[in-house]
C-alpha cells in the first residue's frame, strides 16, 4: 500500500530504480556539546554514545562497520546499493583532512554508492561544505542537521547550544553548494505545545526543506532527561498523540519533502519511557491509519513559503 507521504525508499527508487539502504557508521568523532568547547553534559536527552552504536569504542574500522552490516541488510531487504550514515555524535566536528579519509573509506567500500552525514548546523564551515559538494560530483550525499526545534526558547531547554539562526545559515550554505538538507525534529519536547511543534513544520516547510526525520522524545538512563521524569516534571507524550502530531506535520510539508523517518529505535537497555516506543510497528500503522481516517496526506495543508518571523522562531521568555 502507497504511503501518504513521499518516504526515505520512495525516494531512493525513484532515484536509483532498485532499493537502497542506509547502513549507520560510528566515526568515533564528538561534539562540541560534550568536550567542554560549548558544555560537557550534552544536549538532555541523548545518551553516551551520541545516538549512535559505539561501533568505533569496539575497535571496528568504518569499512568493518559496513561490510558486516551490508550482509543482513541486503537479505531482509533485498537491497543492493547502500548509503553510508554517520550517524554518532556530529560528523563534521574534525579537521578537514581527517574528515576526508573517512568518508574516503566508507566509499571504497563495494556497492557503497553515498553518503549520509549527519551533524549540527554549529559544526559546518566553508572548507567542509567544499568537500562534501566535491563528493556530490561523483556520489549522493545527503547533509543531516538536528534541528529538534524551531523555537529558541526550547533549544535553550534542552542545551542545545545553537540557535534557530545558526541552522537558517547552515542551511543557505548547504544549499549554495546543491547538497539536500535533512532536518532532525524531536516531537514532545519538555515544555512545548501543539502550536510550537507546528511552528517548527511551519519553519521548514516555508524553507522547503529537501528531508525531514521525525523523532519521538523517549527518556533515556543516566541522562538529564531521566532526571526530569522522575521527578514528575515531564511527561511522556501518549502513542495516539505522538501520531496524530506526526500527522500534523507532515500534512504542513511540502509534497516533494523526503520524509525520511517518523519515529525512533530506542535502544531496550536504555529506554525508562514510554514503553511503547518500542512498538514501532504498531506505531506506523497507527500513523497511517489517522492519515486514511482523515483522508489526508502529506502537503494538504502546505501553503507557499512566507519569511519566518521572530514569533516563529523564539515563541515566551527564556526558560528557567
Amino acid at each position: 500500500m502507497a504511503k501518504p507521504y513521499r518516504d526515505l525508499n520512495t525516494y531512493f527508487r525513484e532515484r536509483f530504480g532498485h532499493r537502497v539502504h542506509k547502513l549507520t557508521v560510528d566515526a568515533g568523532l564528538s561534539c562540541p556539546n560534550r568536550d567542554g568547547t560549548l558544555s560537557t553534559t550534552g544536549c538532555i536527552y541523548c545518551n553516551a554514545t551520541g545516538s549512535g552504536t559505539g561501533a568505533f569504542a569496539r575497535g571496528l574500522s568504518i569499512r568493518e562497520q559496513l561490510e558486516q552490516s551490508k550482509i543482513p541488510v541486503a537479505k531482509r531487504f533485498k537491497a543492493r546499493r547502500f548509503i553510508a550514515y554517520f550517524q554518532s555524535y556530529s560528523n563534521t566536528y574534525a579537521p578537514v583532512e581527517t574528515l576526508g579519509r573517512l568518508y574516503d573509506e566508507a566509499l571504497s567500500v563495494e556497492d557503497v554508492v553515498g553518503l549520509s552525514i549527519g551533524t549540527r548546523p554549529d559544526c559546518i564551515d566553508d572548507a567542509k561544505l567544499d568537500l562534501l559538494a566535491r563528493y556530490a560530483r561523483r556520489c549522493l550525499v545527503w547533509v543531516e542537521y538536528g534541528l529538534q526545534s524551531a523555537c529558541d526558547r526550547t533549544l535553550r531547554r534542552i542545551n542545545r547550544g545553537h540557535d534557530v539562526a545558526c541552522f537558517t545559515d547552515a542551511l543557505t550554505r548547504t544549499r549554495q553548494r546543491g547538497l539536500p538538507v535533512c532536518a532532525h525534529v524531536i516531537l514532545g519536547l519538555p515544555g512545548e505545545t501543539r502550536q510550537d511543534m507546528l511552528t517548527t513544520a511551519r519553519f521548514l516547510a516555508d524553507h522547503e526543506i529537501d528531508g525531514v526525520k521525525l523523532h519521538l522524545l523517549y527518556v533515556v538512563r543516566g541522562t538529564p532527561m531521566e532526571a526530569l521524569y522522575r521527578q514528575g516534571r515531564y511527561t511522556c507524550l501518549e502513542q495516539q498523540t505522538y501520531a496524530e502530531l506526526v500527522c500534523d506535520f507532515i500534512e504542513r510539508l511540502p509534497p516533494q519533502t523526503v520524509i525520511q523517518r517518523v519515529t525512533g529505535d530506542p535502544h531496550p537497555d536504555e529506554l525508562v519511557a514510554p514503553a511503547w516506543a518500542m512498538q514501532k510497528r504498531a506505531t506506523l500503522d497507527l500513523i497511517q491509519a489517522i492519515f486514511r481516517q482523515r483522508n489526508s496526506r502529506q502537503g494538504c495543508y502546505f501553503t507557499s513559503p512566507t519569511p519566518p518571523t521572530d514569533t516563529q522562531l523564539d515563541t515566551g521568555p527564556p526558560a528557567e
